[in-house]
């Protein structure tokens, strides 16, 4: 096993800063190249490593493609990083596969788009309260503002109910299932630990190789900032230690999802059945609100199993009985149940190829503060509300892109023809290819919901290289 270079890694790809509750995130447009990299000079011993947990306020930056060129980075070091972050997350063919169509288009968004400024620095901030976090942008938008326009502050909210458990909008626990990094001092099963080189450039990943990762040759780096290339060519390395970042900001529509729930559960009599609303939506999602999984507990919650992340399906639930096929936690992170051989260590060694760490936060005030669903119901609604989904991975194209086309985007997923993921997928609502059914599978005949409108709408997104420390100050002093 290689040691992780904790002091050299950004600390978001280590923990998601639960600790401080106030974010935000903030894009800029470089228009001065000199005078933004002597601001960021100036943030290479500011930048938050994976060491240390942060008490107070922390700091973490990435750069898109388009960013890196406007900082002067030569072409071919420029040539040397992976295709999905070269060319981004709007191109056409890569628009159908992420089910960014019709509301969710690029051309709709309020930034990342064909019809937005160009983002180049993203700026993300943590704080323990509302008033460090101001403080700390203020502090950061005084100096970047010599080099950097500031595109977009996104704001970002921490949802809680009443017991102050964290919930996302549609009023489920959130953050449960998350895969644990091998190397760090959290453990867990075997099948949920994770090469470090799925998620950090320069170890090894689950195929026992190192991730493709950007080079500079070595008279490009004479002040020798960077790492010689682990493997060999003389090259000097910019992405060991860093990673890429792929950020969505998603627009929950929230009274919607419940209003759905709610006509497509109603009595003969048309009388509203608050259980069944609750039933149906945690088969959508795999777990129930407070997050017991369907699949050790299918028809009530329990409470001593709310973050119960070690279960399987092959074994338990093959047929989707408990737990539907297309449930959200089920097409997001098959765990044992994928072919050729499922329920074996060859389908947990393809499904661990495949996993992302999320590092998102949630924005908008929620509905209701109880995040019950008669409230958000019964509730005035004004404002947007949603995830600002982060994701760190090696490579985006085996990780990211692979689950959200294969996996959520995909009505053939595990023998299914016409479903998408419930939660999140895409919409196609024409046609003999329409993907607009939920199937709750059952003996003797499953039940089909038919017409799921979009529950999730795409504003704003682009892919980020988040570089090591020295691969910050290596950008900052080119």
């Amino acid at each position: 096993m290689h040691p992780l270079k904790l002091k050299d890694i950004q600390g978001i790809i280590i923990r998601g800063y639960s600790n401080l509750r106030a974010a935000c995130f903030v894009l800029l447009e470089i228009q001065n190249a000199k005078a933004t990299k002597q601001w960021l000079l100036t943030l290479s011993n500011s930048l938050q490593n994976g060491e240390e947990r942060p008490s107070k306020t922390c700091l973490n930056i990435a750069f898109t493609y388009e960013g890196l060129k406007a900082l002067g980075v030569d072409k071919h070091t420029l040539s040397t990083f992976s295709n999905e972050f070269k060319e981004g997350m709007v191109t056409s063919h890569r628009s159908r596969f992420l089910g960014d169509r019709e509301e969710s288009a690029p051309e709709l968004w309020e930034w990342g788009g064909p019809n937005t400024a160009t983002v180049h620095i993203l700026l993300m901030l943590y704080a323990s309260d509302e008033a460090a976090l101001l403080e700390l942008y203020e502090f950061h938008a005084k100096n970047f503002a010599g080099g950097a326009v500031q595109m977009n502050k996104l704001e970002t909210f921490f949802p809680k109910d009443e017991e102050d458990v964290r919930r996302e909008h549609f009023g489920f626990r959130d953050g449960i299932s998350q895969p644990i990094i091998e190397g760090l001092s959290r453990v867990g099963s075997p099948e949920n630990t994770i090469k470090a080189g799925e998620f950090i450039l320069g170890y090894p990943n689950e195929y026992g190789l190192y991730t493709e990762r950007p080079m500079v040759k070595a008279q490009q780096d004479p002040q020798g900032i960077l790492p010689n290339d682990i493997e060999g060519s003389g090259d000097r390395d910019l992405g060991q230690n860093g990673s890429y970042l792929v950020f969505r900001q998603l627009s929950q529509r929230v009274q919607e999802f419940w209003r759905f729930l709610d006509d497509a559960t109603k009595e003969s009599n048309g009388q509203s059945n608050p259980n069944a609303q609750i039933e149906l939506a945690s088969k959508m999602v795999g777990r129930w609100p407070d997050g017991a999984p369907l699949v050790k507990t299918p028809d009530r919650d329990e409470p001593a199993l709310a973050n119960d992340n070690d279960f399987d399906y092959h074994h338990t639930d093959p047929h989707g009985f408990k737990c539907p096929l297309s449930a959200h936690i089920r097409r997001s992170n098959p765990r044992d149940s994928l072919d050729p051989a499922p329920g074996t260590e060859k389908s947990i060694a393809i499904n661990k190829r495949h996993r992302i760490l999320r590092r998102g936060r949630s924005y908008g005030m929620p509905i209701a503060a109880s995040m019950n669903p008669r409230d958000i119901l019964n509730a005035e609604v004004s404002g947007e509300r949603g995830m600002h989904f982060i994701c760190i991975n090696a490579n985006i194209g085996r990780q990211f892109e692979f689950v959200q086309q294969t996996w959520i985007n995909n009505p053939k997923f595990s023998g299914l023809y016409s479903d998408t993921d419930a939660l999140i997928g895409d919409r196609n609502l024409e046609g003999i290819e329409a993907t607009v059914t939920f199937t709750e599978q059952s003996m003797p005949v499953r039940k089909r919901i038919i017409g799921l409108p979009r529950f999730v709408v795409v504003r704003g997104g682009a892919y980020f290289f988040l570089p090591s420390i020295s691969a910050f100050r290596y950008l900052a002093s080119m």
